[in-house]
């Protein structure tokens, strides 16, 4: 059996005193596609932070590839991303902001790469590349905030309600994209979403939380 990409063991997240989530065991296997659901207030974003390796627990210990490690490894953040609902972006071109990554790391031959997540994610590069930020729909926004992620194949992509409010188009392309991260580049998907049939359709397994704690696993 593959090693774990992510392992949580005796979690225990608090603030103020209350405890925000309490897991005492789970393993995320590699290439897999994990659901996350329940309702608002029930821990999904506190897990995803966690996964993210942005926020560090109260209590326990969590591993990346069997290796027990901490927010502060840059090398990690290298290899997970967290998607949030609501993009954030530079206030630059399309290009600038899908680019922003790869520049950091140093690679090279950026222009294809961005090109070829911007199609990925179903935008143009003819069309999309060259505009501004603020030229973008909100769901459009969405995708290129996803094609900033997906130009760095990352080993783990975290997705918080990635298609709440967008619309039709840009919510199906968004989840084909997501996909075809996995398919093409093994990448390991969560996704915490209320789209409970599409989650039991493209999920390995969904984790059902409330109160902080897994109530179910199917």
């Amino acid at each position: 059996m593959a090693t774990p990409i992510i392992s949580l063991n005796n979690i225990r997240q608090e603030y103020a005193g209350r405890t925000a989530l309490s897991i005492d065991k789970l393993d995320i296997e590699p290439g897999s596609i994990i659901g996350l659901a329940g309702p608002n207030g029930s821990g999904k974003s506190t897990l995803l932070r966690m996964l993210a390796f942005l926020d560090a627990p109260s209590h326990g210990t969590i591993k990346f590839m069997g290796a027990k490690t901490s927010i502060k490894l840059g090398a990690v953040h290298r290899q997970v991303t967290l998607m949030v609902q609501e993009p954030y972006l530079l206030k630059r071109t399309v290009h600038a902001n899908v680019a922003y990554g790869l520049k950091v790391r140093g690679k090279s031959d950026k222009t294809t790469k961005v090109h070829n997540a911007l199609i990925m994610v179903g935008l143009e590069p003819e069309k999309f590349a060259d505009r501004q930020w603020y030229e973008l729909s909100g769901g459009e926004a969405q995708r290129v905030a996803l094609a900033a992620r997906l130009v760095l194949k990352p080993r783990v992509l975290l997705m918080d309600e990635p298609t709440a409010s967008l619309d039709v188009k840009s919510s199906a392309l968004i989840r084909q994209a997501a996909l075809s991260a996995r398919d093409k580049n093994g990448t390991t998907l969560v996704i915490a979403s209320h789209d409970l049939p599409w989650l039991a359709e493209v999920s390995d397994k969904t984790i059902h939380l409330e109160d902080g704690k897994i109530t179910d696993i199917n």
